[in-house]
């Protein structure tokens, strides 16, 4: 990815008056003008669930569905957020005194973390704060990326608001890591597509170094966005992390079974695949003949590492989930070497572009879903009826996206059947429960690749 920074364009047509909307509620709340606005969109993951925090590369695109922020920089060094959504508290706070726990992930929390980011980087005496009203179109807790788009849409209201330059490369590496204040230890997915994206064009996204390449999606595909409305907060719940610490655990054992290799220097299955120059292929053969399908006991983790349960605490385990007894490892790293294999046929597919293309990534789509479900445990009952309707109706290939327990899935259809599945959809998920169909207008719908984070001039 080239070096690129952030400019400020006009306001599309298509959000001008949402714009003027959030400029009039800034008025009313401030008395003053927004000086500009931010914004940065959500995702959706076609393929490559789990893998980005073990090192490995992914395939999302941005949705139009996003965080939209009037801004204006206080020179007081007071932050001031207010939702528009009545359900979020406002906030106000000092800049130079942030303070986030990881208890009760409250949404502006998000905000701070994009901001703390960003203040970290630059070490300058005189440090700007800034006021806000925040409107949001990404439906929370849906695995569309609203908490890293929030994180990524302040932040860069913090570095406008004191005119600090800053690379997209770079705002992509703060943004991944600052939301671990938080307490979520994720990859750099969210982040970098909210940040780099390409209208009408999806992402293949390398990590370690951050690299990003535009993927030209067949013509006649379409993409369709389900969201069960099981709602599962990756940062309130140990799930996520639970998962994170498995993939670490299984990573140094697999580390510690190869004399070539110093366990405790590894902290990502991918590590240990390019340490040891294997194909993904010969890494699933590796798991096959080191770790066993049964769960491993904190006990039999400590005693292949040879340590204490002082030291597996310090070497491999976050803090919620110091209390897990029992990891299962075979599971997760058969899913990320397996899921790793997949994001690099899909993009192949994407680039030689086959007659049957729609099938093959149909199909890759649908195995995902399967390993997401059945090796990582990562899905939802609920998303898991959705995937079979959505197929029922005429998609090639469904999957859950995002972080899962929860959340959406996402759909690959031919183009001229997107009608039939919406309809079919609606109809068989939505309208059969009262409590669903209320929410199917923003729960339902075909999306195309959207642009990246922008600044828009007043």
């Amino acid at each position: 990815m080239a070096s690129e920074n952030f400019c400020q364009i006009p306001i599309p047509d298509n959000r001008k008056e949402r714009c003027e909307q959030l400029r009039q509620k800034f008025l009313n709340k401030f008395g003053e003008e927004p000086a500009f606005f931010a914004r940065a969109p959500g995702r959706v993951n076609l393929i490559g669930e789990h893998v980005d925090y073990c090192g490995y590369s992914v395939l999302p695109m941005a949705i139009e569905q996003d965080i939209l922020m009037a801004v204006s920089p206080d020179d007081s060094g007071k932050l001031s957020f207010v939702n528009v959504d009545p359900n979020y508290d406002d906030f106000t706070g000092d800049v130079m005194q942030i303070r986030i726990t990881k208890d009760d992930p409250q949404w502006y929390k998000y905000m701070l973390c994009g901001v703390l980011g960003v203040k970290e980087n630059f070490c300058s005496l005189i440090v700007q704060g800034f006021k806000a009203v925040v409107s949001g179109t990404i439906p929370p807790s849906a695995g569309l990326s609203s908490s890293s788009a929030l994180v990524c849409c302040a932040a860069l209201a913090m570095l406008q608001a004191n005119s600090w330059p800053m690379s997209k490369e770079k705002l992509c590496e703060i943004c991944a890591s600052c939301e671990h204040y938080i307490g979520t230890e994720g990859g750099g997915m969210d982040q970098a597509i909210s940040l780099t994206a390409s209208p009408g064009k999806a992402k293949h996204i390398e990590f370690n170094p951050l690299r990003t390449t535009d993927v030209q999606l067949p013509k006649n595909v379409a993409f369709v966005v389900s969201n069960s409305l099981a709602q599962m907060n990756k940062a309130a719940t140990p799930y996520f992390n639970i998962r994170v610490v498995e993939c670490r655990i299984a990573a140094q054992i697999l580390a510690k079974s190869r004399p070539s290799l110093q366990w405790r220097e590894i902290k990502r299955l991918g590590e240990v695949q390019s340490r040891l120059g294997f194909s993904l292929d010969a890494m699933l053969g590796l798991v096959e003949s080191t770790l066993h399908k049964e769960p491993y006991s904190k006990a039999e983790v400590c005693k292949l590492l040879g340590i204490s349960p002082e030291e597996l605490a310090e070497t491999s385990l976050s803090t919620n989930t110091r209390d897990v007894e029992s990891f299962l490892l075979y599971q997760r790293a058969t899913h990320v070497y397996s899921e790793a294999k997949r994001v690099l046929a899909f993009k192949s597919v994407c680039d030689s572009q086959p007659p049957d293309a729609l099938e093959q990534l149909g199909r890759l789509m649908d195995e995902s879903h399967a390993s997401c479900r059945d090796m990582y445990e990562c899905s939802h009952p609920d998303l898991d009826t959705l995937v079979e309707l959505c197929k029922k109706n005429g998609a090639q290939g469904s999957r859950m996206t995002g972080a899962g327990w929860g959340g959406c899935a996402v759909s690959i259809v031919h183009s001229d059947r997107v009608d039939t599945l919406l309809a079919g959809v609606r109809e068989q998920y939505y309208s059969a429960s009262s409590d669903r169909a209320g929410k199917v207008a923003s729960a339902l719908f075909a999306t195309v690749p959207g642009g990246g984070a922008a600044y828009y001039s007043v």
